[in-house]
């Protein structure tokens, strides 16, 4: 298994306190973490994050996009925020078109490929952040709240710790309202993405089936702090679908927080981004 396809040398300062500490990255391409050419992923290997203490955290991304479409390249905007912390950070895909029950599992094995080649990469494991968009920040909730759930399928090697989860409008409950909206919705590959969602059912797949995939099943008070970017305005992951997972979060309000946005979209403007890191960051340092 081929470990890289390119290396590049890039450039960062990270915020330490008052101080600024400089932070060259190295970027390994490509990194293939299973069989299937979609299981890739870019590593940022910082000079600095040693040197963070307990904030160097290693960011795990996952994009969005149904399930279906775009690509770790398309959505870096997710994750400069903290390569200008100095943080290591991977950006993986997983494998797209092929429904929940599939995607769900990559991020998994991931992380237990990250854990098995640790010699190489020296990344921070027991303070993993698992974050991502939409589609992404499904998965990445998804497998923080069954790590510590014994029924759960996909295990998670010994060592890894996730030590919090940054969820951009990624659904937490109500999966089957999200495949309504998709299934029902008249542009060609929106519905393309509905019917893909779970694609061993032929109709809308039963809400007993549903909730194996959904966070809200496994929330307990024992899993990692949560923060949640939410639009009022999201038509593809309705604001209804996040209000029984929210009032279980508020129950511990010195732990997880909820950033809720009246006008925003699916997507968080520029401005709405910017925001929300600043937030994101005072999250992370009470961690």
């Amino acid at each position: 298994m081929a470990l890289s396809s390119c290396s590049v040398q890039l450039a960062s300062v990270a915020d330490k306190t008052a101080e600024q500490v400089q932070a060259t990255y190295k970027v390994t391409k490509d990194v293939s973490y299973g069989a299937d050419k979609e299981q890739a992923m870019d590593i940022y290997l910082s000079s600095a994050a040693q040197k963070l203490k307990n904030k160097d955290y290693t960011i795990v991304f996952l994009h969005g996009g149904g399930y279906y479409i775009s690509d770790k390249s398309r959505e870096e905007r997710y994750i400069q925020p903290y390569l200008k912390k100095g943080l290591n950070v991977v950006n993986m895909n997983y494998r797209i078109k092929r429904g929940i029950p599939i995607a769900s599992e990559d991020l998994t094995y991931a992380l237990n490929f990250l854990k098995a080649h640790n010699d190489t990469y020296h990344l921070n494991l027991d303070r993993i952040i698992l974050t991502g968009f939409s589609a992404g920040a499904h998965i990445a909730s998804l497998v923080a709240v069954t790590a510590n759930d014994p029924t759960y399928a996909n295990k998670l090697a010994a060592g890894i710790k996730i030590a919090a989860v940054v969820n951009f409008s990624g659904p937490v409950d109500g999966l089957d309202v999200v495949e309504k909206v998709f299934m029902g919705n008249e542009v060609p590959v929106m519905k393309a993405i509905g019917v893909a969602l779970f694609p061993e059912t032929t109709e809308y797949a039963p809400k007993e089936y549903i909730q194996k995939f959904e966070p809200i099943t496994y929330f307990d008070k024992n899993d990692p702090p949560f923060f949640i970017w939410q639009g009022g305005k999201d038509d593809q992951v309705p604001p209804v679908t996040f209000e029984k997972f929210v009032a279980l979060l508020k129950q511990e309000p010195q732990k997880n927080e909820v950033l809720f946005v009246p006008e925003g979209q699916h997507s968080p403007s520029a401005s709405e981004l910017k925001e929300a890191y600043q937030k994101i960051f005072d999250f992370l340092d009470k961690k």
